[in-house]
C-alpha cells in the first residue's frame, strides 16, 4: 500500500509541473494572440487604402474587362497553391485542418498527378508533410516569426507573383486558416491570381480623371497590382499567424484543464488510498491488542 500511495503522490507532482508548464505556455500564445490581433487590425488599415487606389485606378478596366495579365483569366493548366502552416505542435486540430483541406483539393482537382500543381509551403509541419509523400514543393518558408514582417516573408510572396506573371501556374490560391475569435478558425482557399475580387462600385465617383499620372497610368499599374497581390498574401499571413496562436492558447488551456481533472482524481484516489491504508494500520493494531489479552 506504500508503495502505491507514493506512486500517486508521484503522479500528481508531475501532473502539476506539466500543469504549470501547459499554464504558462496558455499565457504566452494569449500574449502572442494579443499583438497578431494588433497587427491584423493595423494591416487593415492599409489594405483599404491600397485596394481603393488600386479600383480607382482600374474602374474603367473592372466595367469593360482588362488584358493586363494580372487581371485577364488564361486557360488553366498549372495552379500555384501558398499552404500556411504553423512551424510547431502543441496548436491543436490548426495544422491538420489546413492540411486535409488542401489534399481533398488535390484529390478533387488534381487527379491527373502532380504536374497540374505547384506548392508554395509556409511553415515547417506543411512542408515536412508534403515533402514525405513525395508532392511538388517548388519553395519553402521554415521558422516564421511570432509576428512575420513583410521583409521576412517578402521573398516568398514575390517569387509566387513573379512566377504567376511568367506563367509557371496560371492561377495563384492561398490556403490558410483564417481567425475568427479565440475559439473558432475557419479554413479559407483564397484567389490571389489573377485578381478577380475587386468591384467596379467600390471605385469613387470622380476616379482618377482628374489626376496627373507620372510616369503614366500603365507604367503605375504594372507597379500597382503585384504590390496589391503581396499586398492580400501577406495579409493571409498576418490572419493565419493570428488563428495559429489562437488555437495555441486554446490547446494549452484545455491541456491544463485536463490536468486539473487527472489532478482532483489522483488526490481522491490518494486519499482513498491513504485511508485504506491508515484503516489497516488500525485494524492490526486492535488484533494485535486483543492477542495479548
Amino acid at each position: 500500500m506504500a508503495g502505491s500511495l507514493s506512486e500517486i503522490k508521484s503522479k500528481i507532482v508531475s501532473t502539476q509541473k506539466t500543469s504549470h508548464i501547459t499554464g504558462a505556455m496558455q499565457m504566452v500564445s494569449a500574449s502572442k494572440l494579443t499583438k497578431s490581433e494588433q497587427a491584423a487590425r493595423d494591416f487593415q488599415v492599409y489594405a483599404s487604402k491600397i485596394r481603393q487606389i488600386t479600383t480607382d485606378l482600374l474602374k474603367s478596366e473592372l466595367t469593360t474587362g482588362s488584358s493586363n495579365p494580372m487581371l485577364a483569366a488564361r486557360p488553366v493548366k498549372k495552379t500555384g497553391y501558398i499552404v500556411i502552416t504553423s512551424d510547431k505542435g502543441l496548436v491543436g486540430g490548426y495544422n491538420s485542418k489546413i492540411l486535409k483541406a488542401m489534399m481533398d483539393t488535390i484529390h478533387d482537382y488534381h487527379v491527373e498527378g502532380q504536374t497540374g500543381y505547384a506548392i508554395i509551403s509556409i511553415g515547417s509541419v506543411g512542408s515536412d508533410f508534403f515533402k514525405a509523400r513525395g508532392m511538388n514543393v517548388a519553395f519553402e518558408l521554415r521558422g516564421l516569426e511570432d509576428q512575420p514582417s513583410f521583409e521576412q516573408v517578402g521573398r516568398i510572396i514575390s517569387q509566387s507573383v513573379e512566377m504567376y506573371k511568367n506563367e509557371l501556374f496560371d492561377e495563384l490560391y492561398v490556403c490558410y486558416n483564417h481567425h475568427v475569435n479565440s475559439l473558432t478558425s475557419q479554413v479559407r482557399m483564397q484567389q490571389m491570381l489573377p485578381i478577380s475580387d475587386l468591384d467596379a462600385g467600390e471605385a469613387a465617383k470622380e476616379g482618377v480623371k482628374d489626376f496627373e499620372l507620372e510616369p503614366n497610368r500603365d507604367l503605375i499599374l504594372d507597379q500597382l497590382l503585384p504590390q496589391y497581390t503581396e499586398s492580400l498574401i501577406y495579409g493571409a499571413i498576418i490572419d493565419a499567424k493570428t488563428a495559429e496562436h489562437a488555437a495555441g492558447m486554446t490547446a494549452m488551456q484545455t491541456a491544463t484543464d485536463n490536468a486539473k481533472n487527472v489532478i482532483s482524481d489522483l488526490t481522491i484516489q490518494y486519499n482513498r488510498a491513504r485511508q485504506a491504508a491508515i484503516t489497516q494500520e488500525i485494524t492490526e493494531i486492535v488484533a494485535g491488542a486483543n492477542a495479548l489479552e
